[in-house]
C-alpha cells in the first residue's frame, strides 16, 4: 500500500490535552473555513451551527458516537488524526488512489463517498442539483463490515 505523494502526514494526537483538540479545530478552520474547498468545481459547505464552540461538523471529523445512535460523541484519535487528509482527499479525487462516486442512500438523498481505499479513509458529503456538496463527515474505517459496505455502494453506484 503505497501512501500518494499529495497526503500529508497524519496530525501527531500524543498526549491527548486540550491543546491537541485546539491545533485540530485550526487545521479544520484552515482548510475548510478560511479557505473553502470544492469538490468538481462546486463548493464544499457545512451547516453553521455551533456546539461547544466550534462548528458542529467538526466534531463529526475528530469524534464518534459511542455507543452508535446514542448521541455521546468521545474523541476518535484514528479519525482525528487524519483530519490533515480530508482536504487533500477531495481535492484529489480524480487520483487513482480515490474511489469517488455517488450513490442514492434513499428517496432523492444522494451521497458523494471520496474514499482512500488502501488507507481506509472516506469523506461523505451530500450532494444537491446545483452540484454543491454539503460535508456531512469523514472517518477511518476501522471494522472490515464497514469496509464492505462501501464495496457495496461503489458497485451499485450512481
Amino acid at each position: 500500500m503505497s501512501v500518494p505523494a499529495w497526503l500529508p502526514p497524519m496530525f501527531v494526537m500524543s498526549p491527548w490535552s486540550d491543546e491537541v483538540m485546539e491545533r485540530l479545530y485550526a487545521i479544520f478552520r484552515t482548510d475548510f473555513v478560511i479557505n473553502p474547498v470544492t469538490y468538481q468545481g462546486c463548493r464544499v459547505w457545512f451547516f453553521p451551527e455551533m456546539e461547544r464552540g466550534k462548528e458542529l461538523i467538526f466534531w463529526h471529523l475528530v469524534e464518534r458516537e459511542d455507543p452508535p445512535r446514542s448521541g455521546i460523541r468521545l474523541p476518535d484519535f484514528r479519525r482525528a488524526e487524519r483530519l490533515t487528509w480530508a482536504r487533500p482527499t477531495l481535492l484529489n479525487h480524480t487520483d487513482p488512489a480515490v474511489l469517488a462516486w455517488d450513490f442514492e442512500e434513499g428517496a432523492s438523498d444522494i451521497r458523494t463517498y471520496v474514499w482512500l481505499k488502501d488507507l481506509d479513509y472516506v469523506v461523505v458529503m451530500k450532494r444537491y442539483s446545483d452540484g454543491a456538496r454539503r460535508l456531512i463527515t469523514a472517518y477511518w474505517i476501522d471494522y472490515p463490515s464497514k469496509r464492505k459496505t462501501l464495496q457495496s455502494k461503489y458497485a451499485r453506484r450512481l
